[in-house]
């Protein structure tokens, strides 16, 4: 295996990920106002910039799951249980005696096997659970006889939401251990990480995508 720094986050995917994190963080700062936490906002405005995030992220989503299928990054995210132990042990108590993190960076795999279960479940049960709620709660005034569950549907979009800004959470105390914040965060703003090749995958970029490769040290 050969180390290079590859572009493995496209342009569309970084960028879609820091306007996914300012709309969640607007989300989360108007929805703790809401539900009483703080008063920074009256309530009149805390409600219309929450919907208007909300709607804003909903289209955000929709635009990056098709562009998730349609070049078949999807593929990412599907969890391998091969693995997961020993990165799971390594977060729990490896990191904090000075282990080497136990998954190496692929070409054709980015995240490691505990990244890609929690962004799996984020996406195909947290995600869906917070949209549809959401869109509920937003229309409740037309549902008419069904206007009883609301106090269900508000549970639903409240779980979803404390467990993304868990998340949110846990993901930032991560970039902080390790090689470090700057190390962890740069990828997504350059797009280029340190990866395993194989001579045969260095081949192949160095002759059909010399884009994505650094020059050598």
């Amino acid at each position: 295996m050969t180390k290079r720094f590859v572009k493995v986050y496209p342009r569309f995917e970084r960028l879609w990920h820091w306007m996914q994190v300012l709309l969640i963080m607007a989300l989360l700062f108007t929805g703790l106002g809401l539900n009483g936490v703080h008063s920074v906002i009256p309530f009149g405005p805390a409600v219309m910039l929450h919907t208007i995030a909300a709607l804003a992220l909903l289209t955000l989503w929709i635009f990056a799951t098709f562009w998730l299928f349609t070049t078949g990054t999807w593929k990412q995210f599907i969890p391998k249980i091969e693995g997961m132990i020993e990165v799971a042990k390594f977060y729990a108590y490896g990191v904090f005696s000075g282990q080497e993190h136990p998954y190496k960076k692929i070409f054709w795999r980015k995240h490691n096997p505990l990244q890609a279960a929690t962004y799996f479940g984020l996406k195909w049960f947290v995600f869906p659970a917070i949209w549809v709620s959401g869109v509920l709660y937003l229309t409740y005034n037309f549902w008419g006889q069904g206007a009883q569950i609301i106090t269900i549907v508000a549970n639903i979009h409240l779980l979803a939401a404390y467990v993304i800004a868990a998340f949110v959470i846990v993901h930032v105390y991560l970039l902080t251990v390790g090689h470090g914040f700057r190390s962890h965060v740069r990828p997504m703003l350059t797009g280029y990480d340190e990866v395993d090749l194989t001579p045969e995958q260095l081949a192949y970029l160095e002759q059909n995508e010399p884009d994505r490769l650094l020059p050598a040290e």
